[in-house]
C-alpha cells in the first residue's frame, strides 16, 4: 500500500505503508542513532513529533518486552528507509510494524531519510504530514499552511498519580515531565527509593514526602510553557539537592534567571560527543532535545558551565553555585546509548549524602 509524506515547504514523498492506518500531521525531527529504535519510539520526549531514522535499516532485531521507555508512547509517527519485517534477535517478540499498529503509531517506509534529513539541516525543523489516502493529499497540504503545534506536551505524558519504587539507601522525588523508565532503573541500581510524582505537584506536597533529593526528568516541548513548574523549582532548590536532565536541565536554568531558545534542528541520537570540564574528559552521549540554554544569559556569578557539545559548542551541563543543584542537557541513563555518563547518577547520590552530613 502506498503512503505519502508531505512537508510544509510543499515537498511530497511517496512511500509504503507502515504501522497504523491514520493520517497524522506534526513537527518532523530526525535521530542519528544506529540502534535503539524501540527506546526512541517510546521516549516521551518525542511526544507529538514525527521521527525520522537516518540509519537506513530499521526493525532488523524486532521488538522485545524489556526496552520500552514508556508504556504508552506518544510520538506522532515514524519515517524509515527500509523496514525489516523479520527481526533477528533472541529477545524478539514482534515486528516493528505490528508494534506500531498496537501502539497506534503511523509510519511510512521506502523514504530517502538521509536526503530528507539534509533538507531539515538546511532549513530547520519543518512540519509534516504522513497521509494514508491519496485523496487526502490536498487536504493536508492546506492543513500544513495553518498548522499550530500544541503546547500541553508535558500534561499529556506525565503521570497522573504518585507512585513509589522501593529502595533502602536514600529517598528521591522524581518529577515526571515525560520520564524515561531507564532513569528510575539507574536510581534503583543505587538502592534509592523513588517517589515518581506528576509535573503539577506542589512544593508543599513534595515537602510532605520528605525526600533527600529531587530529580527533574526529561520531557517534550518548550520549557517556557511550564511557568508554574519554574516557580516551584525556584523554591525546591533552596532546600534540596537537585539533578535535572534534558527538559529538567532547561527548567532549572529558567528557575535561576537564565534563558532558553529553540535550536535550528536539535540534537537527537546516541553519538553526540560532549566535553566534561570537571573531569577533563570527552564522553559519547545520548541526546534528544530541540531547545537549549542560551549562553548569552549565563551569569558566571551563580552558574558554572560543566559540559559542552563538541559538535556545535552549545551548553550541555550546568552547576549552580548558590545551591546543591546541577543538570545536563543529554540523557545520562543512555537507553539507547553508551554507559559513559552513568557517573552523574553517582554524583547525585553523593550530593544527597553530603547534604545529610552537614
Amino acid at each position: 500500500m502506498k503512503r505519502w509524506l508531505i512537508l510544509s515547504d510543499g515537498t511530497i514523498f511517496e512511500g509504503s505503508a507502515l504501522g497504523n492506518d491514520v493520517s497524522v500531521i506534526n513537527e518532523i525531527v530526525f535521530t542519528t542513532a544506529m540502534t535503539g529504535y524501540q527506546e526512541s519510539i517510546t521516549d516521551q520526549s518525542y511526544n507529538g513529533q514525527i521521527l525520522i531514522f537516518t540509519y537506513p535499516l530499521v526493525g532488523n532485531y524486532g521488538i522485545n518486552n524489556e526496552d520500552n521507555e514508556s508504556i504508552f508512547p506518544t510520538c506522532s509517527g515514524i519515517v524509515v528507509k527500509e523496514n525489516c519485517e523479520v527481526g533477528s534477535n533472541f529477545r524478539n517478540k514482534m515486528s516493528l510494524s505490528n508494534f506500531l499498529k498496537n501502539k497506534k503509531i503511523t509510519g511510512i517506509s521506502d523514504i530517502d531519510t538521509r536526503m530528507l534529513t539534509n533538507k531539515i539541516r538546511d532549513n530547520g525543523t519543518l512540519t509534516a504530514a504522513i497521509v494514508c489516502k491519496e485523496s487526502e493529499i490536498q487536504l493536508f497540504l492546506e492543513k500544513l499552511k495553518n498548522f499550530k503545534p500544541k503546547t500541553n506536551h508535558v500534561e499529556e505524558v506525565s503521570t497522573k498519580n504518585i507512585y513509589y519504587i522501593p529502595g533502602n539507601r536514600y529517598k528521591a522525588v522524581l518529577i515526571d515531565f515525560g520520564l524515561k523508565i531507564s532513569i528510575t532503573k539507574e536510581l534503583s541500581k543505587r538502592d534509592c527509593g523513588v517517589f515518581v510524582v506528576p509535573y503539577n505537584i506542589t512544593t508543599d506536597e513534595i515537602n510532605k514526602l520528605n525526600p533527600d533529593g529531587i530529580m527533574l526528568s526529561n520531557g517534550p516541548g518548550d520549557p517556557k510553557n511550564l511557568p508554574d513548574q519554574i516557580e516551584m523549582i525556584k523554591e525546591l532548590q533552596l532546600k534540596y539537592p537537585i539533578f535535572g536532565i534534558c527538559l529538567g536541565h532547561q527548567l532549572l536554568a529558567l528557575a535561576n534567571g537564565l534563558n532558553t531558545k529553540k535550536m535550528l534542528f536539535g540534537h537527537r541520537g546516541i553519538n553526540h560527543p560532549v566535553k566534561d570540564y570537571e573531569n577533563n574528559k570527552c564522553y559519547i552521549t545520548s541526546q534528544n532535545h530541540g531547545y537549549v540554554v542560551d549562553e548569552n544569559s549565563i551569569n558566571k556569578d551563580i552558574v558554572e558551565i560543566t559540559h559542552r557539545s563538541l559538535n556545535d559548542n552549545c551548553i550541555e551541563g550546568l552547576s549552580y553555585k548558590n545551591s546543591k543543584s546541577f543538570s545536563v542537557q543529554f540523557h545520562p541513563d543512555s537507553c539507547p546509548g553508551t554507559s559513559d555518563s552513568y557517573y552523574l547518577f553517582d554524583n547525585f547520590i553523593n550530593s544527597i549524602r553530603q547534604g545529610k552530613e552537614i
